[in-house]
């Protein structure tokens, strides 16, 4: 029963979903978005995204939801630390 609800809680929300089939559709990876899990980090371990890979997906973020990811925001870390802190970064900032 604990493995069942592990999984529940690493599986992604239909909005984490969307946006893990953004981020494998703009950088070309070789996964499927649904097995991206949402807390593991983006940036160097975990996904292993590098800092080209976090533009690539900021401009991809920037057009599709219209908002702006800065490179000089001092919250990056924290914004691009998981899928699951992107995505809730987006739904807060994202034009109404």
């Amino acid at each position: 029963m604990t493995d069942v609800k592990s999984r529940t809680e690493q599986s992604q929300s239909e909005q984490e979903l969307a946006l893990s089939s953004l981020i494998v559709t703009t950088l070309n990876l070789e996964i499927q978005p649904a097995d991206i899990d949402p807390e593991a980090p983006l940036y160097g371990d975990g996904l292993g995204l590098d800092s080209i890979d976090i533009l690539e997906i900021a401009l991809a973020i920037s057009k599709t939801y219209g908002i702006k990811l800065r490179s000089d925001d001092k919250s990056n870390d924290r914004i691009f630390s998981s899928l699951r802190n992107l995505n809730h970064h987006i739904w807060q900032h994202r034009p109404k």
